[in-house]
């Protein structure tokens, strides 16, 4: 995939994260702090930032349990330890940092 190709898809994903956040009735704030990186903060202070990398052509994210990458298979982001999918992986991470539920679809 082309450079162009990743930023469409990557900033699509983003724009998915953020309804999903602005759609979620759990305590938390978020902002697009510059392009390709998202800014979760939830009540205790705690962040998670979700960004696009495009050297590697991945979606990043930060939370408190580690890091994670994520690579475009062509249907979803998936891990790339673990093959999980980005939006259910980040509806987990923040849930528990919430501790609410936040949905991600």
């Amino acid at each position: 995939m082309n450079d162009s190709e990743f930023n469409a898809l990557a900033d699509a994903a983003l724009k998915k994260i953020e309804a999903g956040l602005e759609a979620s009735n759990a305590d938390l704030d978020f902002e697009m702090a510059s392009a390709g990186v998202l800014e979760i903060e939830f009540a205790d202070g705690s962040k998670i930032i979700v960004n696009r990398h495009g050297a590697a052509q991945e979606v990043w994210v930060a939370a408190k349990s580690g890091g994670f990458h994520y690579r475009w298979d062509g249907h979803a982001w998936r891990d790339t330890r673990d093959g999980g999918e980005l939006m259910a992986v980040l509806s987990k991470l923040a849930s528990a940092q919430a501790g609410e539920p936040v949905l991600l679809n």
